[in-house]
């Protein structure tokens, strides 16, 4: 699933990474201080993050599966293409199967704490 959003983000399109997350879903982006609770929320995230042109990179992970849930805790870096700076941060996804396809129920991510 991280991979099918990741690859969303290249496209550039905002519309095409938030049909990634269900209708009642949580957004708690890495570089905006607000929840992001609806679809036109999301996008307005991602419209300004996607300006960036960033490509995340799974650094570590640990993925637990339920009766259609999922969760995936982790790390992740993101580089991104306009500048080449790199975020590393911390994430957890839960995900839900609404039978057809595995959707983002919630997503919080957070720049790591702690320089290395």
């Amino acid at each position: 699933m991280f991979d099918r959003w990741n690859r969303s983000l290249q496209t550039g399109d905002p519309h095409q990474v938030v049909a990634n997350y269900a209708e009642r879903s949580v957004l708690l982006p890495t570089v905006s201080n607000k929840p992001r609770l609806t679809a036109a929320e999301k996008e307005d995230y991602f419209h300004h993050f996607l300006e960036n042109r960033p490509v995340g990179k799974i650094d570590s992970r640990t993925i637990q599966i339920g009766c259609n849930t999922a969760v995936d805790v982790g790390l992740y870096t993101f580089t991104f293409g306009t500048t080449g700076t790199q975020v590393k941060a911390r994430y957890t996804y839960t995900y839900e199967w609404d039978g057809k396809q595995w959707l983002i129920t919630s997503h919080h991510s957070s720049a790591m704490p702690e320089k290395n």
